[in-house]
């Protein structure tokens, strides 16, 4: 019965979303909640994806684009202020977060009236430190890790559960930790 209840949730999820989503491609099960928060955004989705999580667009210049075969596990948020681009065969596991943005100012002043600004739908998103992330072809995002704005996590690399990512990854590199550090190369 429950199995049943999961897939009748995921169908609707999925129909839903496609309406949210600009271009998804064919055999792609976009089972993941969406807020754009302003419709001119921009979502795309390849093909032979299974999309899970949460993905968030913050203005109309926000870009997703998830490429083709990429895995996003469960509660993972991706929260897209400029620009996020996965590429082909990415695995990103469950409780991911992907932030390209700092969220808030970083001075306290301005800080003030922004849970006021986020209800009203009125955040002063110029305010905030921005730079897009990239992670590129057959990587792998262990559980619970954290991707940071400005990063770029090579081809083949491997970032392993619970790190906290704030520099760029070579390409089949292991990365661990908080910060997440160089643990061996992968080829």
């Amino acid at each position: 019965m429950l199995k049943i209840v999961s897939k009748i949730l995921n169908f609707l999820k999925s129909f839903i979303n496609k309406a949210k989503i600009n271009n998804l491609g064919k055999n792609s099960k976009p089972y993941c909640l969406i807020f754009k928060r302003d419709s001119n955004s921009k979502i795309n989705i390849g093909d032979n994806c299974l999309i899970n999580g949460r993905l968030v667009t913050e203005t109309s210049k926000s870009i997703i684009n998830i490429s083709n075969n990429v895995f996003i596990g469960g509660n993972t948020i991706i929260d897209c202020l400029s620009e996020i681009q996965i590429s082909d065969n990415v695995l990103i596991s469950y409780e991911c977060i992907l932030s390209d943005h700092d969220s808030h100012s970083i001075d306290s002043s301005k800080r003030a009236n922004d849970l006021s600004r986020f209800q009203s739908n009125k955040m002063i998103w110029s305010e905030i430190h921005t730079k897009g992330i990239t992670i590129k072809k057959n990587a792998w995002i262990g559980m619970r890790s954290i991707i940071l704005k400005g990063v770029t996590i090579g081809e083949g690399s491997i970032v392993a559960a619970g790190s906290v990512v704030t520099k760029d990854v070579p390409s089949y590199t292991l990365v661990a930790g908080n910060p997440a550090i160089f643990k061996k190369k992968l080829i």
